[in-house]
């Protein structure tokens, strides 16, 4: 008798940046222990790569200032890593010496940028990641490095791709395990991912590429299925849409976690996330926050669902 076997689904693989990007430009600061909550119940809901804290001077990022305690209470498991961003040399031995196994640092594609956000410049910035890439990698750390203002930039306006792809060839000299392609203000759009990321996909061959879409323009979730289309597997997104760049005027939220695994799980993508406790998740740090989060799937509830009348 013959057997049915289903087909499997492509995955696409979401890391979850709430811990750091979305809640670093929250006013209410948020315990150790809270933290260390969220990221516990993002992994308990499917979620298995984390971005867990920054090792960022904690007078410029006040949120991030208890980075060893985050990752001290949180148990490590095999098939979970959390990752720490980085910023110089001091931050990179914080975060050896904390134990993490990944690194992301950011450079950018603008020199306004660069000094608002790191007080440096493009050159530097870049610089500093080679030698922090080949140290990691030289300590079993693994390196990815993000490209800020992919698309545009709030001081400067367009960023055409080909410095986009300047930037790119010059972060690929150190063998990134990854390479994040960031609309860190959300003024992309669909046509200009599909565009940027099949020049990357023909520029770094077997490096991996991941997108990081802000909602800021309400074009977040079209940009995530425009990346997937062209062949990325890897997003960026926070719980409830929470985030922005405190640097970046008006830089917005990230895209919400649970509201772009919902359009892929329908798109017939696997995200490998029990949505149903990724909404309970949302839901009490709302309360964390005290306010409400930007995401919508929460307000709208899954779909199919049975509707149930009040009698």
């Amino acid at each position: 008798m013959s057997q049915q076997i289903e087909a499997r689904r492509p995955a696409v693989q979401i890391i979850e940046v709430c811990a750091r990007d979305g809640i670093q430009n929250e006013a209410m600061l948020l315990s150790t222990a809270t933290k260390v909550a969220l990221i516990e119940s993002a992994v308990a809901a499917g979620l298995r790569r984390i971005e867990a804290v920054s090792f960022a001077h904690p007078t410029r990022v006040p949120q991030m200032a208890d980075a060893e305690a985050v990752l001290a209470g949180l148990p490590r498991r095999d098939g979970v890593s959390f990752t720490a961003l980085v910023l110089n040399e001091r931050g990179y031995e914080r975060a050896l010496a904390a134990g993490v196994e990944e690194i992301n640092m950011v450079v950018t594609t603008t020199e306004t940028f660069a000094d608002k956000n790191q007080g440096s410049t493009v050159h530097d910035l870049i610089a500093g990641w080679d030698r922090l890439a080949r140290r990691a990698h030289a300590d079993g750390v693994r390196p990815t490095v993000t490209i800020s203002m992919g698309f545009g930039c709030p001081y400067e306006g367009e960023v055409p791709t080909a410095t986009v792809v300047e930037v790119a060839k010059r972060v690929l000299e150190a063998c990134p395990a990854e390479v994040v392609l960031a609309d860190s203000i959300g003024c992309g759009v669909p046509t200009d991912v599909t565009e940027r990321f099949a020049v990357l996909g023909d520029l770094v061959g077997d490096v991996a590429l991941r997108g990081h879409f802000h909602n800021t323009r309400n074009t977040g979730l079209a940009n995530a299925a425009a990346a997937v289309a062209a062949g990325v597997r890897r997003l960026d997104a926070s719980l409830g849409g929470v985030g922005g760049c405190p640097f970046a005027p008006n830089a917005t939220g990230n895209i919400a976690t649970e509201d772009v695994a919902w359009m892929l799980e329908r798109m017939g993508y696997d995200t490998g996330i029990d949505l149903d406790a990724l909404l309970g998740v949302t839901d009490w740090l709302a309360r964390q926050l005290r306010h409400e989060v930007p995401a919508l799937l929460g307000r709208a509830g899954l779909f199919p669902q049975v509707a149930r009348l009040d009698r």
